[in-house]
């Protein structure tokens, strides 16, 4: 088969703006509570967009680690994408759960979660994530694999659970956004899409958007 050839024809659902909430947050709660429900694989996967100094995009998948007034995920803020976020603060997000035929992208920008955040997100984990966070040089070129499974003998022996520490390059980021835009799959490829933009005066303004 061509790649040119594969096709699925949506069906599953349809997305009115009357029914989707005011606030593109809660209605991703909504969205995502559903997600959860149907067992989608790892619903909080989610692809971020950032740009490089030379105005380059970059992109690839974390996961969602919590909502409050924006979206959070946690990083090494010496790797790639924490460089590029500290240089522009810019992000696109986007999730896309095919076992609804569901799509949701956010746009806006980032700011660090708060140490006591970033230390409470950081000893809720298992502690070989913790030591991961301070074996790998997470974007740095490395000379092999070995080197990565000797650091971290090493510091299985410096580290106890009840002695480790959060990194100081470690940490979260939350995304405040200021566009989403809600995409149901359709037949004939007529999707739905209903499109958010935060206005100056704080509210969000709602419309439908051609497929």
């Amino acid at each position: 088969m061509k790649i040119s050839d594969i096709r699925i024809e949506y069906s599953l659902k349809s997305l009115t703006i009357n029914e989707v909430l005011d606030d593109p947050l809660q209605q991703f709660e909504v969205w995502f509570t559903e997600a959860l429900a149907s067992e989608v694989m790892e619903p909080n996967a989610m692809n971020i967009a950032t740009i490089r100094p030379d105005g380059t995009p970059n992109s690839r998948i974390v996961l969602l680690k919590g909502i409050d007034k924006g979206l959070i995920f946690f990083t090494n803020y010496e790797s790639s994408k924490g460089k590029e976020l500290e240089y522009n603060p810019n992000i696109a997000v986007t999730f896309f759960w095919p076992e609804l035929e569901r799509q949701v992208r956010f746009s806006g920008k980032v700011e660090k979660v708060s140490e006591k955040d970033s230390d409470e997100y950081f000893f809720s984990r298992p502690f070989s994530s913790q030591i991961g966070a301070w074996v790998s040089p997470q974007s740095s070129e490395i000379e092999s694999r070995e080197f990565l499974e000797e650091r971290e003998k090493q510091l299985r022996k410096d580290f106890t659970p009840e002695t480790i520490s959060r990194p100081d390059h470690w940490g979260g980021y939350r995304v405040i956004i200021s566009k989403a835009e809600f995409w149901q799959g359709r037949p004939s490829r007529l999707h739905d899409r209903i499109y958010y933009e935060l206005l100056v005066e704080g509210n969000w303004q709602k419309s439908r958007i051609a497929p």
